[in-house]
Formats: C-alpha cells, structure tokens, sequence
C-alpha cells in the first residue's frame, strides 16, 4: 500500500441538522486523512455519522442540515490541482458536479431501491459516462457492457438492457459497483455494501472490491458495523461514536490492542466459534441523542472507567504509536504512567 500521496484530508467536521428542537450534531468534530491505495473502514453504531461523513464529502447534505463554516474536507486526488487541493465543505456546486461521480464515486445501501427501476441498469451506468466524458452512445453502451463484464456478471451484453427488477440483490449491486467505477474514481465510498446480502454473495463483493482496488490504485472508503467484513478488506480502521472519532489505527494494531473503552466493547461483542454457547456481551445504553450530547466525553454514560473528568470535558488525541491514536482520558493517563 502507498502512503506517499494523500487523497482527501478531513478537519473538524461538523454537520449540524437545524431542527424546532435545536441543532441535531449529527457529525461533530470528525477527522481523518486517506491515502492513495487504501482501504479506510469507518466503523461504529447506528446513528454515530457515519453516513452522513459520506454525504458530506460528496456535497449530498441538503437542509436542514448544514456543514458548518470552518469544516475541512479537503481533496487532493487530481494531480492537476494545486497542492492545496480543494475544500469540497466551501466548493461551488459547478465544482462538486465535476468531481462527483467522476473522481469521487459512492456504493449506496440498498442497491434494489438506490437503482431506478424504469431504466435499465446499461442506460444508468451510461448516465455517468456521458455526463462526465467525451463519448458517444454507442462507446460509452460498449464501456458499459465491459464494466459488468470486470464485476463479474456473465453474459453482460444481455444484462445491460435488463431492469433493476429483473436481476438479484447480488447482480444488482456489482451494477452499483460498475456506475461507481465507471470514470475510474480516485475515491469510492462504499456505505453498507453487503448489507443483505448471504455470505457467499458478500465474500464475492468483497473480493471484487479489493481486486479492483489493487488493480486501479482507487482508494476506498468503506463505511460499516460489521467488524468481520472489516478484517477481511481494511487497512486502517476509524471507529466512531457520537459524531466523533474516537480511535484510529492499522487494521492488524486496532484488532490486537484496542485501546478505547467502546472499541473494546464492540470487539467482545462479536460472536466467536471458540465461545459457542455463550451470551453476547453488550455495551450498556444507548448513543447519546445528537440533540442534546453531554458536556464531556461522549461516551462517559456507557463506559465502565468513568471518571468526575470524563464527564466535565472532552478528551483530547493521545499517540500510541505510529497512525495508532486514541480520543480517551483513561488511556491518556496509562500512557502518561508508562512514559
């Protein structure tokens, strides 16, 4: 995996749905960087902001809600932009049409109510083609025909004027995958990609997805609860809580030496061959409502360390080591024990 080029660099990010209430944080401090070639999972509960991250970076957060002045979601994937790159939270919507779909392209949930179901799946994915490059008809039909042929589906020159209704949830979403990659993205999202899906089918969309990874350098975002799904395909992990991210590290260091309390929680929560018969362990309560999020550490509620300090502010970024950090007062303080 290269680390040498950065691909998009996201600072305090925050996105705030302007309700009667008050304003719903839905995403409320967010931060992480990827990298050319790199599979990012962002993992978490329901409802932690994880979607609407994705959203964001794609310019698809309509009202009520609001990326709020100073957030940073800065793209850096085309070579031909300044070094700078260019902050898609400020960007003209001439500038975000240019990029969406073409340099940053996105898998969203359910792929049999995300596809149109009066065209077909060839006219859908020419779309995308036709609106972002030169081509004509019958070159962007014939690219399309080839792109269902990279994602596996067989007899691709019958499937590109079938309906979405006429295909299964499994074809349907390597169509999904195909639009997505139809311009050759520097960036793919992919929200929940196997949700629904059995666990053959899932096997055979991840191992897509990492093929074309390691073929075309595209970077993914790969957004998911699904802790399992993530050893399998991740580089680096963020697990996020509340709109915040609370850990980040390599895959391989995240899975043998959590440090975060609610990292640790959701890792005793999957089930394991080695304990069968046993109850699942649960992380008590329930995620803070965005409306009315706590004074301190978000998750002071649901953590057995809680401390008086824990509850009147938030912790702040403690180094564990190399791309290995941790948003967490307890493990802010073993650390200062062991240095």
């Amino acid at each position: 995996m290269s680390v040498n080029k950065k691909v998009i660099k996201v600072e305090d990010l925050r996105v705030y749905f302007h309700t009667k209430k008050g304003d719903s944080k839905a995403v409320d401090g967010n931060h992480f960087t990827m990298y050319e070639n790199e599979t990012l999972a962002i993992v978490g509960e329901s409802g932690c902001g994880k979607s609407v991250t994705a959203m964001s970076i794609l310019g698809l957060v309509s009202e009520p809600g609001e990326i709020m002045p100073g957030s940073q979601i800065v793209y850096m994937g085309n070579v031909d932009r300044d070094e700078d790159g260019l902050n898609l939270a400020t960007a003209t919507d001439e500038q975000i049409r240019h990029i969406r779909g073409n340099e940053i392209s996105m898998i969203f949930q359910e792929p049999m109510s995300s596809l149109n179901p009066v065209i077909t799946v060839g006219d859908q994915i020419m779309e995308n083609i036709l609106t972002h490059e030169e081509v004509s008809k019958e070159e962007a039909k014939q690219r399309a025909i080839e792109l269902l042929s990279e994602v596996g589906i067989s007899r691709p020159e019958k499937v590109v004027d079938n309906y979405p209704f006429q295909l299964s949830g499994g074809m349907c979403q390597r169509v999904m995958i195909a639009m997505a990659l139809s311009c050759h993205p520097k960036l793919l999202i992919a929200d929940e990609p196997t949700t629904a899906l059995d666990v053959t089918i899932q096997a055979q969309i991840l191992s897509l997805m990492n093929k074309l990874k390691n073929e075309t350098g595209t970077s993914i975002m790969l957004i998911t609860h699904d802790l399992g799904v993530v050893a399998q395909v991740a580089d680096n992990v963020n697990v996020m809580y509340a709109g915040k991210v609370v850990e980040t590290a390599p895959v391989e260091e995240l899975f043998s030496n959590p440090k975060h309390p609610y990292t640790i929680g959701l890792m005793n929560s999957m089930p394991s061959l080695a304990e069968e018969g046993k109850r699942l362990n649960t992380i008590e309560g329930s995620v803070p409502n965005p409306l009315y999020l706590p004074k301190g550490c978000y998750f002071a509620d649901r953590c057995p360390y809680v401390t008086d300090r824990c509850k009147e502010g938030q912790p702040v970024d403690t180094k564990i080591k190399s791309r290995h950090h941790v948003w967490c007062f307890k493990v802010e303080e073993e650390m200062k024990q062991e240095g």
